[in-house]
C-alpha cells in the first residue's frame, strides 16, 4: 500500500472507529469498539487502526469516550512527582481517572518533563559537526546563505570548542575536527567560502562522515552534536527513510545528538523530522534560506545550554495492561517495555508524552498498578547517567458512575488534543499529495474532536480556522506545501514537543 493510501485508510478508520458526527462527544455516542491492529507509517510512528466494527462491546471506554448524556468533567487529580525529585529533569505524570472499571477497558496517561534551571548557568564547551548539502539543487542563494550561516557559526564558537565540517554532493568532503582558536577559525572561514556545488545528494555519506569526525573527541566533551542541512531528497548512498533513521540511531548510541534542518521547497520533511526525533536534536522546516544564520545560532545555544542528553522515557506494562499507543512520537516495544526517545533538553525546556492504554482490571482486586515509568538521561553538569521513576495506579470498581465521577479534566483535554492532531497530520499529508477533498475532510474531523472540549481547545480551533483559510486561498503548489509544513509544525507543538524551528 503506498503512503497516500495508507494514510487515507488509517485516518479514515481511526475517525470511523473513534468519532461520531456529534462534536459534543469525545469520540462517539456508541457502545461499539472496533478491534485494532498496529500499523507503521512511513515516518516510523506506530498507530492502532480499527479493522472492523463489531455490534457490541464489553470494553469500558469511560476514560476515552464521552458517554451519552454524561455530566461535564471538572475534577483534577493530583500530579505524581517522579523520584528522585532533585535532578536536572523533573518528571510528573497522571492517569485519566482515579478508578478503572472491572474488566476490559481503556485509559490515558500523560507525562510531563521539564528541565530545571541550574543554580549556576554555565556554557558547556561543544564538539560539533556541521554537515552541509552542496548538491546541484543548492546552487545560488541557498548555498550562499548556508555558507554565510556556517561562517557566522564559526565566529560564534568559543576558544576550546571543536568543529568538524563535512559537505556532500555525490561525493563527501570532510575537514577534520579542530579546536577553535584564532588560526583554525580563519582556516575554517576560508574553507567554507571555497565550497562549490556538485552532483547528487549523498546525505548518509555526509552524516556518517561528520559523526566519525567528532566521535574520537566525544569522551572529552559533555555535548557532541551533528547539524545536518539539506534542501532535497537523498539520491545516493542510503536513500530510504528507515535506512537513514538507522544511521541516526547508530550515531545517538555513540553519544552524538543529531539535528536535521530542511531548507527550501524540495526537502523530505518526514525524513528530516524523523531523523531529529531519533537523533535527540531539533528539526527545522526553513522556507527562506536567509533564516539559516539565526537557526545555526539557536542550534549552538541549544548545544551549549544542554542540561540533559540521551533523554529516554521507558514505560513498563504491569500485568493486566496489554497495549499502549504513544501519540505522535516514535517508540519501540520489547515485551512489556516501551522505549520512547526524546530530545536533549536545555534549561526550562519541556516535553509532553500522551499514551493510550488497553487494560483488563481484575475483579478480585481493589487496586491496580497501571503503568511504571522510568526516565533515563545523562546529567550534563555531573557527567553521569541519571534516572527518575514513577508509578501510576488506580482503584478498581464495578460502578461506572464512580469511574466517571473520578475522571481528570486535564488529561481528557490532552487526549482530545492528541487525537485531533492525528487528523491534522493526515490533513497535512493530503495537502502535500494534492488531495484537497481528503485534506478538508481530515480538517473537519479535527474540528469535531477539538469541539468536544471547545473552551479548553479554543486556541487549536482558532489555528485550525487560520489553516483552513490559508489553504483555501493558496494559489500555487509552493503555497500549498508551505501551509502543509506550517500545519506539521503545529502538530509537533500539539503533541507536546518543543524541538522544532
Amino acid at each position: 500500500m503506498n503512503r497516500t493510501k495508507l494514510l487515507l485508510t488509517l485516518a479514515g478508520l481511526l475517525f470511523v472507529g473513534a468519532l461520531a458526527l456529534d462534536a459534543r462527544s469525545f469520540f462517539a455516542k456508541t457502545s461499539s469498539h472496533p478491534p485494532v491492529v498496529e500499523q507503521r507509517l512511513p515516518n516510523g510512528h506506530l498507530h492502532r487502526v480499527a479493522t472492523a466494527p463489531v455490534a457490541t462491546s464489553t470494553v469500558d471506554q469511560t476514560h476515552t469516550v464521552a458517554q451519552p448524556g454524561e455530566a461535564p468533567i471538572n475534577g483534577v487529580l493530583p500530579v505524581i512527582l517522579g523520584q528522585p525529585a532533585s535532578g536536572p529533569v523533573e518528571l510528573t505524570g497522571k492517569l485519566s481517572g482515579a478508578y478503572v472499571k472491572t474488566g476490559p477497558g481503556e485509559a490515558f496517561a500523560v507525562f510531563e518533563l521539564k528541565a530545571r534551571a541550574p543554580q549556576k548557568h554555565e556554557r558547556v564547551p561543544v564538539n560539533l559537526a556541521l554537515v552541509v548539502d552542496r548538491s546541484g539543487s543548492m546552487d545560488g542563494a541557498k548555498l550562499a546563505d548556508a555558507k554565510r550561516a556556517a561562517q557566522e557559526l564559526v565566529r560564534q564558537l568559543k576558544t576550546g570548542d571543536r568543529l568538524a565540517l563535512a559537505h556532500y554532493g555525490s561525493d563527501v568532503t570532510v575537514e577534520p575536527s579542530v579546536l577553535i582558536n584564532d588560526q583554525t577559525r580563519r582556516e575554517l572561514l576560508a574553507t567554507i567560502e571555497a565550497i562549490r556545488v556538485n552532483g547528487g545528494t549523498n546525505m548518509s555519506g555526509g552524516l556518517v562522515a561528520g559523526g566519525n569526525a567528532v566521535h574520537p573527541f566525544s569522551s572529552d566533551f559533555r555535548v557532541t552534536r551533528a547539524i545536518l542541512l539539506s534542501d532535497g531528497e537523498p539520491t545516493e548512498g542510503v536513500t530510504s527513510n528507515q535506512g537513514l533513521f538507522s544511521e541516526v540511531g547508530k550515531l545517538r548510541e555513540m553519544g552524538i545528538t543529531v539535528s536535521a534542518l530542511g531548507v527550501g521547497q524540495g526537502f523530505n520533511d518526514t525524513l528530516m523530522r524523523g531523523m531529529a526525533e531519533r537523533g535527540g536534536g531539533f528539526s527545522g522546516f526553513i522556507s527562506d534560506s536567509s533564516q539559516l544564520a539565526s537557526i545555526f545560532t539557536r542550534e549552538l545555544e541549544q548545544a551549549a545550554g544542554t542540561v540533559a542528553r540521551a533523554v529516554t522515557l521507558n514505560l513498563t506494562l504491569p500485568p493486566g495492561v496489554s497495549g499502549v499507543e504513544v501519540m505522535g512520537l516514535p517508540s519501540t516495544r520489547d515485551g512489556d517495555t516501551v522505549r520512547i526517545p526524546l530530545y536533549d533538553m536545555t534549561s526550562s525546556q519541556s516535553a509532553r508524552v500522551v499514551v493510550k492504554l488497553t487494560l483488563d482490571a481484575p475483579a478480585n482486586e481493589t487496586n491496580m498498578k497501571v503503568l511504571d515509568a522510568s526516565l533515563s538521561y545523562v546529567d550534563v553538569a555531573a557527567g553521569q547517567p541519571s534516572w527518575v521513576t514513577l508509578a501510576l495506579a488506580a482503584k478498581v470498581t464495578n460502578d461506572a458512575q464512580v469511574v466517571h465521577a473520578n475522571l481528570d479534566r486535564d488529561v481528557r483535554v490532552h487526549a482530545i488534543r492528541a487525537l485531533g492532531t492525528q487528523q491534522l497530520q493526515a490533513a497535512a499529508e493530503q495537502m502535500q499529495s494534492g488531495n484537497r477533498e481528503s485534506a478538508l475532510s481530515f480538517l473537519t474531523n479535527a474540528r469535531k474532536l477539538f469541539g468536544a472540549s471547545a473552551s479548553a481547545l479554543a486556541g487549536e480551533l482558532a489555528d485550525l480556522d487560520k489553516t483552513q483559510a490559508a489553504y483555501g486561498s493558496a494559489q500555487s503548489d509552493s503555497e500549498v506545501r508551505q501551509e502543509a509544513l506550517n500545519l506539521k509544525k503545529k502538530t509537533m507543538k500539539n503533541f507536546g514537543q518543543n524541538n522544532s524551528y
